[in-house]
């Protein structure tokens, strides 16, 4: 006879899995050492160190592009890594750096995770470097990846249910699914906007997970979506059922805020309004 406590105790492992599927990519491999020189780990203080929250990417000298969902409240003492492959190895290229100012998207949209750009200006420009370079994004007028294409992206988000974190950089190739689709009640219904891209990919066979997808999820937020190296999204919403066939992983198309980022590069320091929030 099953107890009540064997019943909890299941509900409470199904639970568990459940809610860690919300974290990092599924599927993929491992990248090579520094082969993406535009990633940035972004870290928030955990006692006296410091842990990977999210992903982000350099867009220039001193900028890098994330997810306002990242950092909504402000930088709160986190700092921007780059130069990194594994997080915990003491790497000779690594460069570490404080937030001078964080540009959130105004109109950001924490209901559905529209708008979710956000520009960070770093407290000093960075050596520039095999391993730290800045990645070209999509503007305003260019050909952006339609159904089916091949999009790729990366982060150091989770590996699996269980939630374990990858100490090295993991990528994952993936296909852009149709906006149609994924606007159906069944998907995302309204809370996908034309401010976004769907990708994911069934994963292949043999496959670790038979009847899940290839996808980036929550721990890889702010990371890019690369559509022949070039950055065409942000990794925003999606990763809440990580894996899911009808749950793919969402994406802020970069080249509909040209305008915004444009405006804020442009500004001086002593002109830069405070849009921390």
């Amino acid at each position: 006879m099953v107890s009540e406590r064997d019943v909890l105790g299941a509900a409470a492992v199904f639970l568990f899995a459940l809610i860690s599927q919300s974290e990092g990519i599924v599927g993929g491999r491992e990248a090579a050492p520094h082969s993406r020189p535009y990633m940035a780990s972004i870290q928030v203080p955990e006692g006296e160190n410091m842990k990977h929250e999210c992903g982000g990417f350099v867009i220039a000298d001193q900028w890098v592009m994330t997810a306002v969902h990242c950092l909504p409240a402000g930088a709160n003492g986190r700092k921007v890594v780059l130069g990194v492959h594994s997080l915990s190895q003491d790497e000779e290229t690594k460069q570490t750096f404080d937030i001078l100012e964080l540009y959130n998207h105004p109109d950001f949209r924490m209901s559905n995770y529209d708008n979710d750009i956000t520009l960070i200006k770093l407290d000093r420009p960075f050596n520039a470097s095999k391993a730290v370079k800045a990645v070209d994004f999509l503007r305003a007028g260019g050909t952006s990846p339609s159904t089916h294409a091949e999009v790729e992206t990366a982060g150091w988000g989770s590996l699996d249910n269980l939630g374990s974190r990858p100490d090295k950089l993991k990528e994952v190739v993936i296909e852009v699914g149709s906006s149609a689709r994924c606007r159906r009640s069944d998907y995302f219904g309204g809370k996908f906007t034309s401010n976004m891209i769907c990708a994911h990919r069934l994963c292949p066979h043999p496959c670790e997970q038979p009847h899940k997808t290839e996808d980036s999820c929550d721990g890889d937020s702010g990371g890019p979506l690369l559509y022949n190296g070039i950055a065409v999204g942000i990794t925003s919403n999606g990763g809440k059922k990580c894996g899911q066939v009808k749950k793919p992983g969402i994406y802020t198309i970069i080249s509909h805020y040209t305008e915004w980022i444009d405006s804020i590069m442009a500004l001086q320091p002593d002109a830069m309004p405070d849009q921390s929030t």
